[in-house]
């Protein structure tokens, strides 16, 4: 892996960490957004809008989502916008599989504190990177992950392999994590990590924790494999382009 430095201990209590890297060209080949497409690209870290007791309702909400199936593999998704959800080697959708029975696994609060975390986010973007929080609009795929240490068994169960958000997505101008579980206490491996040339900058998870930064190869990434234990976050990304844009999901 050659150098590795921590951008962020588990045991750091971050307000606002922030590391501004030169933008890629990844952007240009998109439609620009003025005032919202990035010009100022980085990554940052906090644990200061989300607190800990918030992470962990918002896990609750996961695991009782992702308990209705789970992918075969160590990787399951289970996304509230579109319903997808991992069961077995595919997905399905949770609201039509489920149906009515979904108001007994969700509640309007759970909606809400969604929604919440979600615009404080938002927010939080916004300020760091200089741009008004109205020009930023969610887009998908928004999801939750629950990673162990099952052995893959399709490629959507490969979750390790070095990425860049634009590519893969598109739609992506800004992406952000928020950690619903704690690195070396509730998993082992599994940590964030930026690849950088010469050396690799990690982000330990932590409940509570946001990470963000911005969707261009500046910022290419992966997750190191999880060794023991789970390891629970939710993925919330956002674009500049409208056309992209997403609602927050209602029960």
């Amino acid at each position: 892996d050659g150098v590795t430095e921590v951008l962020a201990r588990r045991g750091d209590n971050l307000q606002d960490k922030f590391v501004e890297i030169p933008c890629s060209e990844d952007y240009d080949s998109h439609k620009r957004f003025e005032g919202c497409t990035p010009r100022k690209c980085g990554r940052g870290v906090t644990d200061a809008i989300i607190t800990r007791e918030e992470a962990e309702r918002i896990r609750r909400v996961a695991e009782r989502g992702l308990s209705l199936g789970g992918s075969d593999g160590g990787a399951s998704i289970l996304d509230l916008h579109s319903g997808a959800l991992s069961l077995g080697k595919h997905f399905v959708n949770l609201y039509r599989y489920f149906g009515d029975k979904i108001q007994d696994i969700f509640t309007e609060e759970d909606f809400a504190l969604y929604r919440d975390v979600r615009q404080r986010v938002q927010q939080r973007i916004a300020q760091t990177f200089g741009i008004r929080s109205a020009s930023l609009y969610l887009t998908k795929p928004t999801f939750f992950s629950r990673i162990n240490s099952t052995e893959a068994k399709t490629t959507h169960d490969e979750y390790w392999h070095p990425h860049v958000d634009k590519v893969t997505y598109g739609s992506f101008d800004y992406t952000s994590l928020l950690y619903l579980s704690d690195y070396t206490q509730d998993f082992g491996g599994g940590r964030f990590v930026f690849m950088d040339a010469g050396s690799n900058k990690t982000v330990e998870p932590r409940a509570g924790r946001v990470s963000f930064f911005t969707s261009g190869s500046e910022n290419l990434h992966r997750v190191e494999k999880v060794h023991w234990g789970t390891r629970y976050a939710i993925t919330i990304s956002f674009t500049c382009n409208p056309d992209h844009g997403i609602g927050d999901p209602v029960l």
